[in-house]
């Protein structure tokens, strides 16, 4: 799971049809977990909004997030942080 903040939205109109109703949000990793990418486009189905700090899964923990097994999925918010240390 990783760290990061709600940087923005990314719209789609042409996207597969297992992703039609999902909202796509641009999340900037915490510095700590940035590895070799700073951002990364992640489904929100929990309506986190900008500015906001979240938990990230990925892989096919990411898939089993959005309740899709067979989505093409690889990153999906799936909790707003209330508070915690560090995340700067």
């Amino acid at each position: 799971m990783l760290v990061g903040k709600v940087l923005g939205n990314v719209v789609s109109t042409r996207k597969c049809e297992k992703l039609i109703g999902n909202k796509f949000m641009i999340v900037e990793l915490v510095k700590s977990m940035q590895g070799s990418t700073a951002h990364i486009v992640a489904i929100d189905n929990i309506g986190a909004g900008i500015g906001e700090y979240v938990l990230v899964a990925t892989g096919s923990a990411a898939r089993i997030g959005t309740d899709n097994d067979t989505a093409p999925v690889d990153a999906a918010i799936v909790g707003i942080i209330d508070e915690g240390t560090g995340l700067e």
